[in-house]
Formats: C-alpha cells, structure tokens, sequence
C-alpha cells in the first residue's frame, strides 16, 4: 500500500481559512467536548436497565451523558465517536476530501461526488463546502438508510460474520440519524441547496436507481461491511470518471471492509496503489 504526499491544488486565502473552520467546527476540533453520551446496544442488558430512564430524559430534552477527557489526537484521527460533532472521520480524513475534491476541480475531472454512509452528515456538509467555496455547480449526494447499519447478512456475506460476532455495529441507535436531521445539521451551515441530492434506503436498493449516464468525480465509502462496500463499489466505481477518487473510509479498521474492496480490484482488475490516509481510511485514483 503506498503513501502519497497530498499537495492539493493552489486555493485563495480566504478560501483556506473557511474550509480550515468548516473542519474544525465539523469535528469539534478547536472546542472540545467535555462530556461523552452514553452508549448502550440494543439487546444489552445495560440498555434494558436503563431505557426506561433514557425515554423519560429524552422527554424532558435531555440525554445521559458522562465526563470525558477530550483527546485533540483521537479526533484528528477520528477514533472516537463525538457527542455534538457532525463527522466521526477526523480532520486527517476531511483534508483527504479536500485533496480530492479539489484536484478533480482543478483538473477538470467530471462528475459530481457521493458518500455512501453519511451518519450525521458532516463529511457530505464538507464537501458541499468546498464546492461552494469554489463556485462549482456539482452536486453532492448522500445515500444512506437513514435507519443506521443493516444487520449483517452472513449466508450471502459469509465475511462479515466477525462484524456480526463483535460489536454489532447495527445495534446502536446513535448510528441512525434520520434524514431530516441530516438536512438540518447542512442547514446549520447555510449549504442546503438543489446541489444536495438525498437517495434514502438500502444501498442494494437505492444505487442501482442512479441513471447509467450519471457520472461521478469522487466517490466516499463509508459502509463499514462488506456487504455495504461491495454494493457501493459494484453500482458507483464503473461511474467514477478516469482520474477520479474512490476513497474507503473503513479498509484499515474493519477486515469485511478490506476484503470487499480488495475481492471487488481483483474481479475489476484495478492495479491503482491504494494510498493511506490514516490508521483507517485510504483512496486511490482511477
């Protein structure tokens, strides 16, 4: 796996200073978050203690929380998962977007861009930024459940069993965020717009409907399982145009993940480098 110095195309002053705060306000980098929400599975015996005591907090407009200890090193890298924060991915992985993005504007490369698993919305919002920060009229779309993770299918699926052993990704509320949220977290930021175009289902479901004439000139996958890669490589990357990016946010931190994209090069025969952002995600160009 390579590495790759990311020297992105020349931008104005002014234009550096509003992506710079986008970032840091996205991630919460500059504040901090002193206090932490408590995550509870479901089917935990925590969370059937609890519950009841959670819906009558959430009645009342409040949400049971525990003191943290803010690490400005684990947000960079996005290996937490924020109380307030739009994005999870860390300020590492959103200046990779911003690479990306901008190159393929600086070059002419066609098409608008995607991310396939949005939670809250921010990597999606970032990208809207930098559009509109460069007068572009591509569009950004986000496709989601909105419901959080599907529950792993293991006969179809046999590699994401392991996902299905572990922690269950599936089984944390936290991870659905409704799609009406989602447009009010870009609302928050001025940025939603007839540029932002929502595909609200199952990927299985939801990618084949794009038309084939759609083309794309980045492409973000953030579905966590194999299942959820495969199905998102196999209906976006035949649209992604040639010097185009694939970035993967989960290769370095979930196997099912890395083996989809690698089984998914090795039918399509990409020899592209897969070039490291950090401990988890990675991109090549096409």
């Amino acid at each position: 796996m390579g590495t790759e110095i990311q020297q992105e195309h020349a931008i104005s002053e002014l234009q550096r200073l509003y992506l710079d705060l986008m970032k840091n306000t996205l991630t919460r980098y500059s504040f901090g978050e002193p206090y932490r929400e408590i995550i509870y599975r479901r089917g935990s015996w925590q969370r059937f203690i609890m519950a009841p005591v959670q819906s009558i907090m959430r009645l009342k407009g409040y949400v049971l929380c525990k003191p943290g200890t803010f690490s400005r090193e684990r947000r960079e890298s996005g290996e937490d998962w924020p109380s307030e924060a739009e994005t999870m991915i860390g300020l590492k992985r959103l200046d990779n977007i911003q690479f990306c993005v901008t190159q393929v504007l600086a070059n002419g490369i066609p098409g608008d861009l995607i991310e396939t698993g949005v939670w809250r919305g921010g990597a999606s919002i970032f990208m809207r930024a930098i559009l509109k920060s460069a007068g572009s009229d591509r569009s950004v779309w986000l496709a989601d459940s909105f419901e959080g993770l599907t529950k792993p299918n293991i006969t179809n699926y046999p590699a994401d069993a392991a996902e299905l052993r572990k922690e269950g990704f599936w089984k944390f509320d936290q991870l659905a965020v409704s799609v009406e949220q989602v447009k009010i977290n870009f609302q928050k930021y001025g940025l939603l717009d007839s540029q932002v175009k929502f595909l609200k289902g199952w990927f299985r479901d939801t990618l084949p409907t794009i038309p084939s004439d759609q083309r794309f000139s980045v492409i973000r996958l953030d579905g966590d399982l194999y299942e959820s890669t495969w199905d998102a490589l196999s209906n976006l990357y035949e649209k992604l145009s040639p010097g185009g990016y694939c970035i993967i946010d989960d290769y370095g931190g979930i196997p099912a993940c890395a083996k989809a994209v690698e089984d998914y090069r090795r039918a399509q025969a990409i020899n592209s480098p897969i070039l490291k952002v950090d401990k988890t995600g990675v991109f090549w160009r096409k």
